[in-house]
């Protein structure tokens, strides 16, 4: 692999934006979290920076600059929260365990959990031009012509099924020994060993990428645990529970708007304790934000752990290869007999094999299945018409017609 092939998966804005080559679940993960969580962090830092993030009840003789040190000092060291109704501890000890230490840095997490959303996507653009096949390039020509004159559309068509073929005859295996049968043998089988000349490469990296997704948005959970408190996890059915019971949005002791803060003041050789009670307006938002994002990501994990099955339920079975595009081939009428679907299982498993097939599944998903149908058929007659297709079909038509009887 080229090193501008890899460079190019990190220099091009429209690769850290969007591409067509990948599907809905893909997007969900890496476009839209991702500008979800820009917009909240976007929204934090204003209010944070823009605005008062904390307000503080100083004693009457603070002058309008001790009224100042306070918010800032209070707003950087942690306040702690204690219920109103409950006496403030006299132990230090016990006061520094009720402290809220995450308000200050919700944007910085915020980004660092969009970023993590964005970096399988950034591993796929990286790589999968390894393969030898530019697929988002293909999906944008398709896309292009979906409306387009007939012309175009069958000229169009006829470059990337000429594209394909080449790249699917480039990327054969040449050389045959006992590592190279036992590889492809258990490529019939296990997609993941990425090998380009077993056919496997985009598969086996595809499906890789697929797991970083699941599991980046399971590591979600952990990383808001450790960040703001073990009780993360259950806080959508603790917030559910709350509305359940009271029929109204309840006060949450994990985001509150009222807490305490100590601190000294040394003036000369004497050192004054003093505690003050704040306000959090930010915590107003950081409730509602933090909320939504617990859904949010139930949501996006359902999503990516289904997609992901389903997808390693494709590549596992190799009948599901012959099947989909049999499915295209029947609408256009071309299996007429037992010939042609073995002709078909041919065409599916040693011409197109797993990459070829998961390119077509990616132009059906982000074009339409009339287009990718008139694909199909273009190489479907190339491969017909291949040397040595036609022969080495007879002979087994002959065995086939020999053991019948």
């Amino acid at each position: 692999m080229s090193v501008s092939a890899i460079l190019g998966g990190w220099t091009s804005y429209s690769k850290l934006t969007s591409n067509n080559d990948d599907d809905w679940v893909d997007r969900l993960n890496h476009l839209y979290t991702v500008i979800l969580l820009a917009i909240f962090t976007v929204f934090i830092s204003t209010c944070q920076y823009a605005g008062n993030p904390i307000e503080c009840w100083c004693p009457a003789y603070f002058t309008g600059s001790y009224v100042s040190y306070t918010k800032s000092y209070c707003w950087i060291k942690n306040t702690y929260y204690i219920p109103i109704d409950e006496q403030i501890p006299s132990s230090k000890h016990d006061r520094t365990s009720e402290e809220i230490t995450y308000y200050q840095w919700v944007p910085i997490i915020l980004l660092f959990m969009a970023f993590l959303f964005k970096f399988p996507a950034l591993l796929w653009r990286m790589f999968n031009g390894g393969s030898g096949i530019n697929i988002n390039k293909i999906v944008d020509m398709t896309s292009a012509v979906q409306i387009g004159g007939q012309d175009k559309r069958d000229e169009t068509v006829n470059h990337i099924a000429i594209y394909v073929d080449r790249w699917l005859d480039a990327h054969r295996q040449y050389r045959f020994n006992i590592v190279v049968r036992m590889r492809q043998k258990l490529s019939k089988f296990f997609c993941f060993l990425c090998a380009k000349r077993d056919g496997t490469y985009l598969t086996g990296l595809y499906i890789f990428i697929k797991l970083l997704y699941v599991v980046n948005v399971v590591t979600q959970f952990f990383l808001l645990n450790a960040f703001m408190g073990s009780w993360y996890n259950m806080y959508g059915f603790e917030v559910i529970g709350g509305l359940a019971s009271d029929h109204t949005w309840p006060d949450s002791p994990r985001f509150p708007k009222i807490t305490m803060c100590d601190f000294e003041i040394r003036q000369l050789q004497n050192v004054q304790p003093h505690t003050v009670q704040c306000v959090l307006p930010i915590n107003l938002f950081n409730e509602k934000i933090f909320i939504f994002i617990w859904f949010w990501f139930v949501f996006v994990a359902i999503c990516t752990a289904g997609n992901f099955l389903f997808w390693i339920w494709r590549a596992l079975f190799r009948s599901n290869r012959a099947s989909y595009i049999k499915k295209y081939l029947k609408l256009l009428d071309q299996i007429k007999g037992e010939e042609d679907k073995m002709l078909l299982r041919k065409f599916a498993d040693q011409y197109l094999r797993d990459d070829g097939v998961f390119i077509l599944r990616l132009i059906a998903r982000n074009t339409s299945d009339i287009l990718l149908s008139d694909i199909v058929l273009k190489l479907w007659s190339t491969f017909k018409n291949k040397p040595g297709v036609k022969k080495q079909q007879e002979d087994e038509m002959s065995k086939f017609t020999d053991s019948q009887a």
